[in-house]
């Protein structure tokens, strides 16, 4: 009876470590399954979001963008309210922004010196590209991709003013 009882504990160890065998095995291949379909959910979200022209991990930036504190910070706010006509969508209607721009400059740009005191008269050559950036959106895409809009106009201006003391767009549009 003795060697009965531990035969069958014998057996019954070898069917668990078989069973736990199993279990890795099958654990194992449903790791590889899903990390191989997750890798190409994840691929498919990015190419998405390059397409769309968002960042996953946040709003999109500028390659020009710095950090620049407070303190060594001057604004510039472009005179009057722009009225920009926006791009036809699909309801055909025309639609407008109506609203006002400001210009954040970096005071300890080597080019600060040269521009700052001639900005006001640099609004003509400013509303302009803001005029050009926002008129190829329609109302939907302007309300909805106000940060890459910024991106947009603030890259345009850096490479009008060939230098990045112009480091940051910020604007108040209503849209009707």
């Amino acid at each position: 009876m003795k060697g009965e009882n531990e035969m069958k504990r014998n057996l019954l160890s070898i069917i668990i470590l078989a069973l736990l065998v199993v279990n890795i095995v099958l654990s194992a291949i449903m790791m590889v399954s899903v990390s191989s379909a997750s890798k190409k959910t994840a691929k498919l979200v990015s190419d998405i979001s390059a397409l769309v022209g968002i960042e996953i991990n946040g709003l999109p930036e500028s390659e020009h963008t710095q950090a620049v504190s407070m303190a060594d910070t001057a604004v510039h706010n472009v005179e009057g309210d722009l009225t920009i006509p926006l791009k036809k969508g699909e309801d055909g209607a025309d639609h407008y922004a109506v609203g006002s721009v400001s210009l954040s400059l970096d005071t300890k740009n080597k080019d600060y010196k040269n521009y700052s005191e001639t900005m006001a008269d640099m609004d003509g050559i400013i509303k302009d590209i803001v005029f050009e950036v926002m008129g190829n959106y329609t109302v939907d895409d302007a309300r909805s991709s106000s940060e890459a809009i910024k991106a947009e106009i603030l890259a345009k201006l850096q490479e009008r003013f060939d230098s990045t003391f112009i480091y940051s767009v910020s604007y108040n549009f209503l849209y009707n």
